[in-house]
Parts: C-alpha cells; sequence; structure tokens
C-alpha cells in the first residue's frame, strides 16, 4: 500500500490528508518509484491555498527522490535499482511511492544523498534558469535578491556570487542577516518597502542594479522597479505577498526603458532535453562546491500540514523535506 498526501479543496494547511492507495504497475514510459525524500516548495503552498490553481481533488508536490522499483513498456533510459529525482509535474510527489514519466526522471550521482537530491533540484534548477537565461548573470552584473535566507536563496546568492555578480541580499528580518552574509551577499538589507530604493541606490553610488529577482509579490514590486539601472530587469518570479498590480507600460518606460519578465519553471524545462541539461548543470555546480544542499527540517510525511504551516509562518526557514 502507498501513503499519499491528498486534498479536495484549496485552503488552510489542514485541507491536507495522509490517504492510503493502493501500487500501481506502470505503462509504458513509466517508472514505479519507491521515494525515500521529497521536497517541499512555496509553489506546493499557492497551489493548497488557490492561489495558483490545480484540478481537485489531487496531489501536491513536484520534487522527489527515491529508486525505481519498476519499469513499463519501453523505458531505457533507466532500471530498477536505479537512484533518480526529479522536479517536475505531475503533481503528487507527496507520497511513498508514485508512477512517474522515465523521461523526467535524473539520475543522481551516489555523492548525493536521497534527503539532499530532493532538497536541492526544483530550486537548483529554478536558480539555474534564472541565473543563466532570464538574466546572464556574470563580472560586473549587480544583483538585487530577495530571499536569501530561504532555499532558493540559499542556492542563488552563491552561485551568483561565483558566476562574478555583486550580490545585494533582502532579508524580512534582522535575525537572518548573517544567515544571507554566509551564503555570500556583498551586502544585505532588511526589507522596508519605503526605504529599500533608496537603500540599493546609496549603497551602488547611484548606479543601481541591473536584475532584481522578486519571488515576493504585491509588497515588493513598486521598489524593485525603483531599484533599477535604466534598461535593467525585473524579474518576478513567484508571489508569496500576493500577486503584483497590473503594470502601465509607461511606468516602465518613465523609470527608465525598464524591461519586465515573469518567468516560470515549466516554461524553462519544456522539452526532456532542456530539463536534463539544466538538471545536469545544478548537479555539476553541487559536485564542484558552488552550490550545498543545505536542509533546515524534515518532517514525516503524515506531518506535511505541519510542514506547510512552519514554511509560511517562517517557522522553518531554507530547504526542508518530508519522510515517507
Amino acid at each position: 500500500m502507498v501513503s499519499a498526501i491528498r486534498f479536495d479543496r484549496a485552503g488552510a494547511p489542514d485541507v491536507l490528508t495522509l490517504d492510503t492507495l493502493d501500487e500501481l504497475s506502470p505503462g509504458p514510459g513509466e517508472v514505479w518509484l519507491r521515494q525515500e525524500a521529497i521536497g517541499v516548495n512555496y509553489l506546493d503552498v499557492t497551489q493548497r491555498k488557490g492561489a495558483v490553481p490545480v484540478a481537485l481533488p489531487s496531489g501536491l508536490g513536484l520534487e522527489g527522490a527515491g529508486r525505481v522499483a519498476a519499469v513499463g513498456e519501453g523505458v531505457g533510459t533507466v532500471q530498477v535499482g536505479d537512484r533518480v529525482a526529479y522536479a517536475t509535474g505531475p503533481l503528487g510527489a507527496y507520497a511513498s511511492a508514485r508512477l512517474f514519466p522515465a523521461q523526467r526522471l535524473v539520475k543522481i550521482p551516489d555523492t548525493l544523498t536521497f534527503d539532499e537530491a530532493a532538497a536541492v533540484l526544483f530550486k537548483g534548477i529554478t536558480a539555474q534558469y534564472l541565473l543563466k537565461s532570464t538574466y546572464p548573470v556574470g563580472p560586473g552584473t549587480t544583483v538585487l535578491l530577495y530571499g536569501v535566507a530561504g532555499g532558493l536563496g540559499e542556492i542563488m546568492a552563491p552561485w551568483a556570487k561565483h558566476l562574478g555578480a555583486r550580490v545585494i541580499g533582502v532579508v524580512s528580518r534582522q535575525a537572518s542577516v548573517e544567515k544571507a552574509r554566509a551564503s555570500g551577499c556583498d551586502e544585505v538589507l532588511v526589507f522596508d518597502p519605503d526605504t529599500l530604493a533608496a537603500q540599493v541606490s546609496r549603497i551602488t553610488d547611484g548606479q543601481k542594479v541591473d536584475v532584481v529577482y522578486d519571488p515576493i509579490g504585491r509588497v515588493s514590486f513598486q521598489a524593485s522597479l525603483d531599484s533599477l539601472r535604466p534598461r535593467g530587469l525585473m524579474v518576478s518570479f513567484g508571489a508569496s505577498s500576493g500577486v503584483p498590480a497590473a503594470v502601465e507600460l509607461a511606468t516602465l518606460n518613465a523609470k527608465g526603458s525598464l524591461f519586465l519578465t515573469r518567468p516560470s519553471l515549466a516554461a524553462h524545462t519544456a522539452t526532456d532535453a532542456e530539463y536534463q541539461a539544466r538538471a545536469q548543470d545544478v548537479l555539476a555546480a553541487v559536485e564542484a562546491g558552488i552550490i550545498k544542499p543545505r536542509i533546515r527540517a524534515a518532517y514525516p510525511l503524515a506531518d506535511a500540514a505541519r510542514a506547510h504551516a512552519d514554511l509560511e509562518s517562517g517557522r522553518s526557514s531554507g530547504a526542508i523535506i518530508l519522510k515517507p
């Protein structure tokens, strides 16, 4: 039998329930995967709350790691016993075992534990496309990065530094400043929407930044725009405070011919080839010590609701995983 988290309505963490399901046989192109660790990401929270709608009833979760237990017809990329991980849909990672498309599995090296793989792949691929595709960060780039004390920020900050950038980190409270500095930030600011842009201007001698990576959304959007140099790029890729208000095109012109984008992981992993290439770049960065999987908390699968509550409240910052 399989233990799986399900929900049939959007809402607070208590909508998540632990169900018992039958084991399934993989069909053509599928594997049956026994999971050892499951990654929890803020996207899971927004889906559970209904801010990012999913068809209900549904499972939850997009990231996991485990061993291939059975393979379906036509599968040649993996075999029974392989250690694998994944960081895309279909939904249903919050389970002790599941069916999964073989082409979307990533083989993981023996040097990486299942827990580490489940904590790093989704966030790592997100960091990879943001730093290398959305804006090609390199020597001389000045970056403003929110959430540097969180799971994604702990990957993006050191990776951006490795690429040659100057990283200005933004945290939500003073207690996170030293943690952000340890992740590689050159300067760290405690978020205040009324003063952030002026602080950025001051520490850059009025030059401001080339690119802002903003997963916060509504409360930070204006401060982010005002922190950009002329022709800078605003990357709005999350909405933990709500979706930003609509932007008048004339505003972008008035603030210096700014660029604005709203990227997604799905659009940057649409083909198997692109997905696998980004995943391999993440694993190479881990192997080289550029980024390090850091697990801040682990919860039993049955406690998924508590994990969500802790993530939303800030009681658990950084990468967290579920254990079946």
